[in-house]
């Protein structure tokens, strides 16, 4: 399993290892009042001031303006991001409807892995239909239709710019709270959400800061969104940029704004259904990570299953483990929604 995981997860050839950089103008253009020790170039402190203010008032960080054109062209809905960067193509937000007959105002929001392209998901957004559940695949910051030209993979979401990787976590996320908005507007009421590896972060905080949302599956889990970057196998072009500059511990902190940890308490007193996975071979979503998340939920009391996957991180996109992971999850959300 191990042999084949590596196979899967080194087979891309287009990775490449970009400079560290502290990113403080992606945080500046964020309008919170710490950055401002930038200008004396201290950056490590700047971000340190600006993780701090967040943290203590993180509904303010994932607050948006309400969206006002959204375009459903067909199956296509498209919408400006509440969040804009300076990348044209990133600032239009794309998703996939795909509606389900008689679904009785069940929905489900699908967020594919990084680097998924624009057919991620898709099929599973359609076992969801085949559920009796409509689905809106989106896609996220620097994703397939969202890409740069100047990318061959969706690098900007996560990198080793620190700031820049803050920034497009949040922009990923008050995407998919615009999508709820518009959900609600056609009149739905039970909401969910899916989210794999990077898109499972994403679901998480969006969840978090978003009572609206009633269901969340979580297909692999981690505490830290910088551990499995620092670790994974998969993100070792990432990681390596890091070495010298900053220790894995001080990334954790740095990052913990976009952290699945830092909002877990937020689902105390809510009904959230919520089902975590995670697999026992992960190469990237390393087991000793994903199994501090199961931890953290039974000592928060927080109603939850679990169900664990007898394979690593790719191999899950592989037959039969794709196979059992989207009936798993489909399931869950049929009984639950």
């Amino acid at each position: 399993m191990d042999q084949w995981e590596r196979k899967l997860a080194t087979r891309d050839t287009n990775r490449v290892v970009r400079p560290f950089e502290w990113g403080t103008d992606w945080l500046n253009s964020l309008e919170f009042p710490s950055c401002a020790a930038a200008a004396n170039g201290d950056s490590a402190e700047c971000v340190s001031r600006f993780v701090t203010e967040t943290l203590a008032d993180s509904d303010r960080f994932f607050s948006y303006e309400p969206v006002r054109d959204y375009r459903l062209e067909g199956d296509r809905l498209t919408f400006t991001s509440p969040a804009q960067t300076r990348y044209p193509e990133n600032n239009t937000a794309h998703a996939l409807w795909l509606p389900a007959p008689n679904d009785k105002g069940r929905v489900m929001i699908v967020l594919p892995q990084w680097n998924a392209g624009p057919d991620g998901h898709v099929g599973l957004a359609k076992l969801l239909n085949r559920c009796g559940i409509s689905a809106l695949r989106m896609t996220m910051a620097y994703h397939a239709e969202r890409k740069p030209a100047e990318t061959k993979r969706a690098d900007y979401h996560v990198s080793s710019n620190v700031g820049r990787t803050i920034h497009a976590g949040r922009q990923s996320v008050v995407d998919v709270r615009a999508c709820v908005d518009w959900l609600a507007a056609m009149g739905y009421s039970r909401i969910g959400i899916l989210g794999t590896s990077l898109g499972s972060c994403v679901a998480f905080m969006a969840a978090a800061h978003d009572a609206r949302i009633r269901m969340g599956i979580f297909n692999h889990v981690s505490m830290h969104f910088a551990d499995p970057v620092w670790t994974g196998l998969s993100t070792q072009n990432v990681s390596q940029a890091f070495r010298g500059h900053v220790t894995q511990e001080e990334l954790r902190r740095y990052w913990s704004v976009i952290s699945p940890a830092s909002y877990l308490k937020r689902f105390q007193g809510r009904d959230l259904k919520t089902l975590l996975i995670w697999a026992s071979h992960d190469s990237t979503f390393l087991p000793v990570y994903s199994r501090q998340v199961l931890e953290c939920f039974r000592e928060l009391d927080l109603p939850h299953k679990v169900f664990n996957l007898p394979c690593g991180h790719y191999t899950t996109g592989q037959f039969p483990f794709n196979l059992l992971d989207g009936l798993v999850m489909c399931q869950f959300a049929a009984r639950n929604l």
